[in-house]
């Protein structure tokens, strides 16, 4: 057994996010965590809100709120949702938790002690018209680099290149919209990542094994241009960790707070921290490799737009404070998921969200279609027409499909128990190979964390079992040999069973209703197939489920496309 934490970038707390969002870091951390219990290993899956910064007090403003109550609704809010796309965290932590500003202050504090952290007068933008210094997400323009018209004032969400705000053209204030914007002198702390900059390259050029999309994006912060450039961490906000603060080794930071940048990442640790306070946990032993944590394998998952943070940000955090901290082992990127001809947006709420999904579909009708079509080497996209498809062929009339017709047969012919054991004939041992060959790839491929030929071996699996099916034709042997009809069955019936455990980290609800339907609670991962397919004894009783997955109609598709095209409501 293995200890893995494994971490998913934290979603803003700014309302609810769509699927784009969803397949970009949780889901895929969800999969990958679910295989690894499934395979008997010890894991610990950390996810949160991101409840500081300036979405969060633009939100708050928008709904009305004080933004510690928005903040404490959302949570819950999103809370709910995760659960209900069975999204397995071990804890759903908060960003804005004693933990995370008290851990958030020590960093600050040992970096400055280290000397990691300077202090910098600079000239940053004040707005005549709101009356006050405006922090980065407060400032919107075009980006210099490509053109993008919304671009933050701290990065372009198109391209992803970190910005300034005055790197920007044409900028104006989110809060009025107001373009009366000047420059005026203010005191911040800056992270000094450049000194840390020959260590963290070599620490990236470590990773061989990590997806080019991560290293690729952390080279270009690394090289391009001037360089690692030192970063703001601190800003002119109310709602946030305080920067000054008991033992700070600074001055005259009242009135500031840290920048979500640089405690949003640390709440992994401290979302750790409130699971052991919960639970009587040990969350040292998953975080500090003086207390256990040296032998745990740390993977993050995260969009494109995350990994700078995470490849260089964060990293500076935990090397140079000097402390034995855990850092990341490897960190699975994905590319963006786009919707539709377009992109999701929500601002424009073009596209699905998190809540409305689930609000016409299961949620394995998603997991399977987002992670099957996971972003990994490119961008992809979400079209009704591929999503009804990939539903109606693989989990309807492939494994939808084979559990139906077996149990419904079994039941008809030979009663609601498995008809005899299992005996392996020439046609079940040539399909116990093939299924031994798909299974390896499998687990290689979840083992490596590509998400979208883990589905395609999963399926390839499936299909075995109906190949199996449509050749023995049980159906047919029954009007001559019983015997063997029964053996037949008694063989597909434990199959449906293998398919519900190796199936579970992609469509849980599903593989959960096939093995109450099979009365078996027998998860064990197949590790000697010869035994696993023998799981159910002859005799053993079993009911006929309700259909795993139903069909979408081209009806509820055109339905869909035109309620999603647009203004969420």
């Amino acid at each position: 057994m293995a200890r893995h934490l494994i971490t998913s970038a934290i979603p803003y707390i700014n309302g609810i996010k769509h699927l784009g969002n969803l397949v970009g870091s949780q889901l895929p951390a969800d999969l990958y965590a679910r295989y690894l219990r499934g395979r008997g290993h010890d894991v610990m899956f950390i996810c949160a809100t991101d409840e500081h910064g300036t979405p969060a007090e633009l939100a708050a403003a928008k709904a009305g709120k004080p933004v510690a109550d928005y903040c404490a609704e959302m949570h819950d809010v999103q809370a709910e949702i995760a659960a209900g796309f069975r999204l397995s965290f071990d804890h759903f932590g908060r960003s804005s938790s004693p933990q995370n500003h008290a851990l958030t202050q020590h960093f600050a504090r040992v970096l400055g002690e280290q000397g990691l952290i300077r202090e910098v007068t600079e000239k940053q933008m004040y707005s005549v018209a709101d009356g006050r210094f405006l922090p980065d997400r407060y400032i919107e323009g075009t980006c210099p680099n490509c053109g993008y018209t919304s671009a933050r004032g701290d990065q372009c969400d198109n391209c992803t290149k970190q910005l300034d705000p005055v790197d920007l053209i044409n900028p104006h204030s989110v809060i009025s919209g107001s373009t009366d914007l000047e420059m005026r002198e203010t005191k911040h702390l800056f992270l000094r990542q450049s000194a840390m900059k020959a260590k963290l390259a070599d620490w990236i050029d470590s990773k061989t094994d990590w997806p080019v999309l991560t290293t690729s994006i952390a080279r270009k912060w690394l090289f391009d241009g001037e360089g690692l450039q030192d970063r703001g961490i601190t800003r002119d906000l109310s709602w946030g960790v305080p920067a000054q603060f008991e033992g700070a080794p600074w001055a005259g930071m009242e009135g500031k707070v840290f920048y979500v940048w640089f405690d949003a990442p640390i709440e992994y640790i401290a979302g750790t921290q409130e699971w052991a306070d919960a639970t009587g946990g040990d969350w040292a032993r998953w975080w500090r490799t003086d207390k256990g944590a040296e032998d745990v394998t740390y993977t993050q998952f995260m969009g494109k737009d995350n990994v700078p943070f995470h490849t260089l940000g964060f990293p500076v955090t935990i090397l140079g404070s000097g402390e034995p901290w855990k850092l990341v082992d490897y960190i699975k990127s994905f590319n963006y998921l786009n919707y539709d001809g377009g992109q999701f947006s929500t601002s424009r709420g073009r596209g699905v969200f998190m809540d409305q999904a689930l609000s016409i579909l299961p949620a394995d009708y998603w997991r399977w279609w987002l992670l099957s079509h996971a972003p990994e080497s490119a961008d992809a996209e979400f079209t009704w027409e591929n999503f009804q498809s990939s539903v109606n062929k693989d989990l309807a009339d492939v494994l939808g499909n084979l559990v139906s017709r077996v149990t419904k047969f079994c039941n008809a012919k030979f009663g609601l128990e498995v008809p005899s054991e299992v005996v392996l004939g020439e046609r079940e041992t040539a399909l116990m190979a093939q299924f031994s060959e798909g299974l390896a790839a499998y687990v290689k491929a979840m083992d490596a964390i590509q998400v979208r030929r883990s589905a395609e071996e999963l399926r390839a699996l499936w299909v075995l079992g109906n190949e199996y099916l449509q050749a023995a034709a049980p159906w047919s042997v029954v009007k001559t040999d019983e015997a063997a009809a029964r053996g037949i069955i008694a063989f597909a019936l434990n199959l449906i069973r293998l398919y519900a455990v190796l199936s579970r980290p992609f469509i849980p609800d599903a593989a959960q209703a096939i093995m109450t339907a099979l009365d078996c609670e027998d998860w064990s991962w197949p590790e000697d197939l010869d035994t696993a397919i023998r799981a159910l004894p002859a005799g053993h009783r079993f009911t006929v489920p309700e259909n795993l997955f139903r069909k979408i109609t081209d009806e509820e598709r055109e339905d869909w496309a035109k309620r999603f095209a647009g203004r969420r409501d």
